[in-house]
């Protein structure tokens, strides 16, 4: 199956299933809307006011877009209390940093001759000293420790981006998580050696895919089974003629 771009999102689907990477990114089926969860929603509300907000210097500036933007997203009632608290957090971490080069930064680079790496990155911050610090705003209620971010793929990812893009050496690179519902900013850095061999894990993933026949990508039961927006069309969950009837339905390719 051919494949010449890869992002995080491919390559942490194909790890889970393969039958949901099949219908994501080759069928390119719809998803099911309905598991939409308020986590998502309420995270995706925070992003959007963090991205927002970055030259906000007061407290008001942020609640007014918290306000425009509420409209958009959808979760229950247990989550307000926590949107003060975000924007209380945020002002004040947002004063200690230094030059923003980048919000929701997209990229796209090359890693061989035909494979290239894409993605999504919150926010870059340049330092006096020249160095990088790039930001992934995170809403969960599960910090990641620094030996959790030291293995993180998507991060590995960002670093290699911005080593490539502003021609930095990737020891000059700080990865971070903010968390703005705790003010907490978990970081680390990367070797180079280390970078070098998660492109080579992605190149060689990218090499695997390819070789895959479309009857090759098989449902696989895991953790996050019951947040798949796929589940109704999976033949763990559901009989045959089921799956064949509901995936008739959804036969015709959505526009990309």
């Amino acid at each position: 199956m051919f494949i010449n771009t890869i992002s995080e999102s491919k390559y942490s689907t194909f790890k889970q299933c393969k039958l949901k990477y099949r219908y994501k990114y080759i069928d390119y089926l719809k998803e099911d809307e309905g598991l939409t969860t308020d986590p998502l929603h309420f995270g995706s509300y925070i992003h959007k006011i963090l991205e927002e907000g970055v030259e906000a210097t007061t407290y008001q500036e942020l609640e007014d877009l918290a306000k425009e933007f509420k409209p958009n997203y959808k979760f229950n009632n247990t989550y307000t209390p926590k949107i003060d608290l975000c924007l209380k957090n945020f002002l004040r971490f947002n004063a200690s940093l230094e030059e923003t080069v980048a919000t929701e930064l997209v990229y796209k680079i090359d890693v061989r001759d035909d494979i290239s790496l894409n993605g999504i990155i919150d926010r870059v911050i340049k330092g006096s000293d020249d160095g990088y610090l790039i930001i992934d705003y995170k809403t969960s209620k599960r910090e990641k420790t620094k030996v959790e971010l030291y293995q993180d793929t998507q991060m590995k990812g960002y670093c290699y981006a911005i080593h490539k893009l502003y021609n930095v050496p990737i020891d000059k690179i700080v990865i971070a998580h903010y968390y703005p519902i705790t003010d907490n900013l978990v970081t680390c850095r990367y070797s180079t050696v280390q970078i070098h061999n998660y492109i080579k894990t992605i190149v060689d993933e990218v090499w695997r895919i390819r070789k895959l026949k479309k009857t090759d990508f098989c449902a696989s039961e895991n953790k996050f089974c019951n947040w798949c927006s796929y589940k109704q069309l999976c033949p763990i969950f559901n009989d045959p003629h089921t799956v064949n009837s509901r995936l008739d339905e959804r036969a015709k390719k959505p526009k990309r």
